[in-house]
C-alpha cells in the first residue's frame, strides 16, 4: 500500500510535508496489526498555519464565479469513481471496513459530491420592504470565512467531504482534522482528491494531530467561525463549550442510542433483516445503529429466534474478504470496552442469547435480553456488534422505552400500518426516524442530525447553506434621510 505512505503528510497551503511535532502518529491497519504510515503529528503552529492559509486563500475563493467553483467538484466526483476500487481498498485497510462497507460509504460520497456541484448555486439574495420611504433592503447570504471540520474515525471520506465539499462549494476555506486512527481515509485521501480536482491551494488544508499536542487550538484559534464536529456527545459538549465561548458557531452531529420498534402487527421477518443490519452495519460502529429493539411482547418469542438465528449466519473475519460480514473494531481500546460491557451486563442478571468472544480486535457478536428496566447498558450508545433485546406491551410502552435515553438521533418503527407507525414516530425525541425500514440513513438534501444529547443543528441541502453562510443587511438610502439633529 505504496499510497499510504505517499499520503501520510500534513497537507498546508498546497504544500505536503511532516509536521514539526516530536513524535508520530502511527496508522495501523486494525485487522491485521499492519503498520500503513507513520505521519509526524502537526503542532500548534501548524495548526496555525493552515488557518492563515485559509483566510488568505477564501477572499479570492469567494469571489470566484460559482459556475466556477463547481467544476472542481464535478472533477473531485470523476476522480473518485475513477478511483473507487483503490478507495474502497483504502478503506479496508484504514478502518477494517467490509467491502459492503466500503462499497456504502463511497455510494454516499458521490452522491454528496453531486450534492456539493449543486450547492454552489444554491445561496439567494432578497430584498426586504421598508417601513422607510425610499429604503431598499438587500439580505446578502456570504460564506462565513473559514470553518474548522473534526471528523470521525467510522466514516471517514465520507464524514470529511460531506462538511468539507459543502463548506468550500459555498465561498468558505477549511482546515480538516481528521480522527488520529483515520488520518488518511478522513483527512490526506480528501486533500488528495481536491487538490487534482484543481481546488487552490489554501482552500483545503489538513492537520493531522493530536489534543495532546495542539490542545483546543483547532477551536480557540481567531480565524474559523464555524466548526462542524462529528464524533462523541463528551467530545461534542466540550467542542460546543468552547465554541460559545469563543463566539463561534459549532454544528455538532454525536453518538446516539436508537431504538428499533417492532409493533404487534409488524412483518416479522422484513424486521429481523433491518433490524441485523442496523445493529451489526459496520461492527456496530454507527451513530445511527439500531442500539436497542424494541418488540411486542406478542411477538418476542418469534422475533428473538428468528434474529439470534440470522445474527448465527453473518461471517466474522476479514474486512476484505467479500463474504465477510463483520469486521474488526477501530482499536483494541473499543474491542476491550464492547467486551467488558457485554461481561458486566451479563453479571448484573441478563441473558446472553449469543455471547461475543474477542479474537484481536474482531468481536463476534451479543444478543442480550432479560434486561432490568435501569440496565445501564440501554442508555449509552455501544460502538460494537451487540444486540439489546427489549419487550415491550402495547405502543405507550414502546414510546416511552424509545424516549429513556439521552440521546435522539435515529430510529425506526415496523408496523403493518403505515400510517400508526408515523403516529408512534412523531412521539419519539429523535432527529429522524423511519417507518418500515433500517435506522442508518442519510440522503444529500433532508436534514440530518440529532435532538438531545446527539447533537445541534443540521447537516445536507438547505441545511449546509444555512450552517456554511452567514446573512448580510446592506440597505441603500434612495432619498434622503432626516436627522433629529
Amino acid at each position: 500500500m505504496s499510497h499510504f505512505t505517499d499520503l501520510a503528510h500534513q497537507y498546508i497551503d498546497g504544500e505536503w510535508k511532516p509536521g514539526s511535532g516530536s513524535w508520530d502518529i502511527i496508522d495501523f491497519n486494525p485487522y491485521t496489526g499492519e503498520k500503513l504510515a507513520a505521519i509526524t503529528i502537526a503542532t500548534v503552529d501548524e495548526v496555525d498555519r493552515a488557518y492563515r492559509a485559509a483566510e488568505r486563500a477564501q477572499t479570492a475563493w469567494a469571489e470566484t464565479n460559482p459556475y466556477t467553483r463547481r467544476l472542481v467538484f464535478e472533477r473531485a466526483l470523476r476522480i473518485v469513481e475513477d478511483r473507487e476500487e483503490e478507495i474502497a481498498e483504502t478503506i479496508v485497510a484504514e478502518l477494517g471496513g467490509t467491502r459492503l462497507k466500503a462499497a456504502f460509504e463511497l455510494h454516499l460520497a458521490k452522491e454528496f459530491l453531486r450534492e456539493a456541484i449543486q450547492l454552489a448555486l444554491r445561496p439567494e439574495g432578497r430584498i426586504l420592504p421598508s417601513p422607510v420611504d425610499g429604503k431598499e433592503n438587500r439580505v446578502y447570504r456570504v460564506p462565513v470565512g473559514v470553518v474548522g471540520v473534526i471528523s470521525p474515525f467510522n466514516f471517514p471520506f465520507l464524514l470529511s467531504l460531506k462538511s468539507v465539499a459543502p463548506a468550500l462549494a459555498l465561498g468558505n476555506a477549511v482546515v480538516l482534522k481528521p480522527h488520529q486512527n483515520t488520518p488518511i481515509c478522513g483527512g490526506t485521501l480528501v486533500a488528495k482528491v481536491l487538490e487534482e480536482a484543481g481546488l487552490p491551494a489554501g482552500l483545503l488544508n489538513v492537520v493531522i494531530t493530536d489534543i495532546a499536542e495542539i490542545g483546543d487550538a483547532l477551536l480557540t484559534h481567531p480565524v474559523p467561525k464555524v466548526i462542524s464536529f462529528t464524533g462523541s456527545d463528551k467530545v461534542g459538549r466540550h467542542v460546543a463549550t468552547v465554541c460559545a465561548q469563543n463566539f463561534k458557531h459549532a454544528v455538532l452531529e454525536l453518538g446516539g442510542n436508537s431504538a428499533l420498534i417492532v409493533l404487534d402487527d409488524a412483518d416479522v421477518d422484513y424486521a429481523v433483516d433491518a433490524a441485523v443490519f442496523s445493529r451489526f452495519v459496520h461492527q456496530g460502529q454507527v451513530c445511527m445503529a439500531a442500539n436497542r429493539i424494541l418488540v411486542d411482547r406478542t411477538l418476542e418469542e418469534e422475533f428473538t429466534e428468528k434474529f439470534v438465528a440470522k445474527v448465527k449466519t453473518l461471517r466474522v473475519g476479514d474486512p476484505a474478504d467479500p463474504a465477510t460480514h463483520i469486521g474488526p473494531l477501530i482499536n483494541s481500546q473499543q474491542a476491550e470496552a464492547v467486551s467488558s460491557i457485554v461481561d458486566q451486563t451479563v453479571a448484573a442478571g441478563a441473558t446472553a442469547l449469543l455471547h461475543g468472544t474477542v479474537d484481536g480486535n474482531l468481536v463476534s457478536p451479543s444478543v442480550l435480553t432479560g434486561l432490568a428496566a435501569d440496565a445501564p447498558v440501554l442508555s449509552q450508545e455501544i460502538f460494537g456488534p451487540v444486540a439489546l433485546i427489549v419487550p415491550f406491551d402495547g405502543e405507550e410502552e414502546a414510546v416511552r422505552i424509545a424516549n429513556d435515553t439521552p440521546y435522539g438521533l435515529s430510529g425506526a418503527v415496523h408496523t403493518g400500518d403505515v400510517e400508526r407507525g408515523v403516529r408512534v414516530a412523531k412521539r419519539i425525541h429523535t432527529g429522524m426516524i423511519h417507518i418500515n425500514d433500517g435506522t442508518v440513513h442519510d440522503e444529500p438534501i433532508v436534514p440530518f442530525g440529532g435532538e438531545k444529547h446527539s447533537g445541534v443543528g443540521r447537516l445536507n441541502g438547505e441545511a449546509m447553506v444555512e450552517s456554511f453562510t452567514t446573512q448580510k443587511w446592506i440597505s441603500i438610502q434612495h432619498g434622503r434621510s432626516r436627522f433629529p439633529f
